[in-house]
């Protein structure tokens, strides 16, 4: 429960606002102008996304001039700290769970967005540094007022670590998140990008496609609304999430309609069918010159004998540079064949810190064994590993 929506800073004030308070706000429609997932992303998410796992909320930042400096989106939610974590330790938690269930499960104030990487909501670019001092500041009170164990930034790219050093400095622990990963599209085509590939990676995709090829015809479909597909393509986004060893959220049926029906210029899906049926879909989302493969759904009855996520790869990067774009980004995970596809790891940077300044200087220490990057080997083996 909130206690008092309107927090008093150095640098001026910090409040709490709602989504009604945002519907008029010139601030918040610029918030993330310049970002992929602009403020109609993060309206979606709220609507979409299952209510009891995430409660959201908006901070509203003034200086003491009474200029709005930035609208940040926070959430809290209940989070397993030792998600996707293997091996040993992930077993110690295990048995101690079946005493203490709640075992390294906190409540959690995350900052950034509970469907994707996190972004400062600032309109103006200078601001960026400014904005951080003034949560760094107000975000350790909120968390405290709403009975919170742990502040996280979540998933921030690395180009915000200037602004965001002073947290370090002041309670928090950097660790490295999952990241995404980047292919340059310097080609004109499918062909020409095909050659630049080591000769293991070729002969490997040559005998994908040309087992599928033989097996059956595959048809690819791109359209700006999912919906009329949607009670087709939702069982498959499901059978790869449950697969998934890290799972955050899970995204809903109406989530997919909304990103269709409110951000059209943007949302591009695939469909693939098979004898007429849909056995793989993917949901992208194009700015500027940048396509980002967000997720992906297959029919795993054919989708290992078909070889379909290879499948859906090579159509999604030959589509891409038809249209002249020039960047591909695809979700974390699964890097093993985004490094034989030359593919490079955008770091993406979880902040963080415990409410309590007792435990926090333990906490910082232990959390860092924690991170989730320390238990995929196939991340070192990526060129720019050591930007983690």
């Amino acid at each position: 429960m909130l206690h008092d929506n309107r927090i008093p800073i150095p640098q001026g004030v910090v409040t709490v606002v709602t989504r009604n308070e945002l519907r008029n706000s010139h601030a918040w429609k610029r918030a993330f102008q310049d970002k992929c997932k602009d403020h109609r992303y993060y309206e979606i998410v709220e609507d979409t996304l299952l209510q009891n796992d995430f409660e959201h909320h908006y901070l509203l930042l003034e200086d003491n001039s009474g200029r709005q400096r930035a609208i940040q989106p926070v959430f809290f939610v209940r989070q397993n700290l030792v998600e996707g974590v293997p091996g040993k330790v992930r077993s110690i938690v295990d048995e101690v769970r079946k005493i203490f269930p709640r075992f390294l499960t906190m409540r959690v104030l995350m900052v950034g967005c509970a469907a994707g990487a996190g972004d400062l909501g600032v309109s103006d670019k200078n601001d960026e540094t400014w904005v951080a001092k003034a949560l760094e500041t107000e975000l350790l009170k909120y968390a405290q007022q709403n009975k919170t164990s742990l502040i996280v930034f979540k998933d921030f790219y690395a180009e915000y670590r200037p602004a965001l050093a002073s947290l370090c400095s002041n309670g928090y622990a950097r660790i490295p998140s999952m990241p995404i990963t980047r292919l340059l599209l310097p080609y004109a085509n499918w062909d020409e990008y095909f050659r630049t590939l080591s000769k293991a990676s070729r002969k490997d995709l040559r005998r994908k496609f040309r087992k599928a090829e033989r097996v059956a015809e595959i048809e690819m479909e791109v359209v700006s609304d999912i919906t009329p597909f949607i009670d087709e393509i939702y069982p498959l986004y499901l059978a790869v999430h449950e697969r998934s060893p890290l799972k955050f959220e899970t995204l809903t049926k109406n989530y997919f309609c909304a990103i269709a029906q409110r951000m059209p210029e943007q949302a591009r899906f695939f469909i693939w069918r098979h004898n007429g049926k849909i056995v793989a879909f993917s949901f992208c989302l194009v700015c500027g010159d940048a396509i980002y493969d967000e997720c992906i759904g297959l029919d795993y009855s054919v989708a290992l004998d078909l070889h379909l996520y290879f499948y859906t790869l090579r159509d999604i990067i030959s589509w891409a540079l038809q249209q002249r774009l020039k960047f591909y980004y695809s979700n974390p995970l699964n890097y093993e064949p985004k490094l034989h596809l030359d593919c490079e790891l955008v770091p993406l940077d979880l902040y963080v810190r415990h409410t309590s300044a007792l435990l926090n200087p333990i906490f910082r220490r232990v959390v860092k064994y924690l991170g989730p990057t320390r238990h995929d080997p196939v991340l070192q083996r990526f060129p720019n590993a050591d930007q983690l």
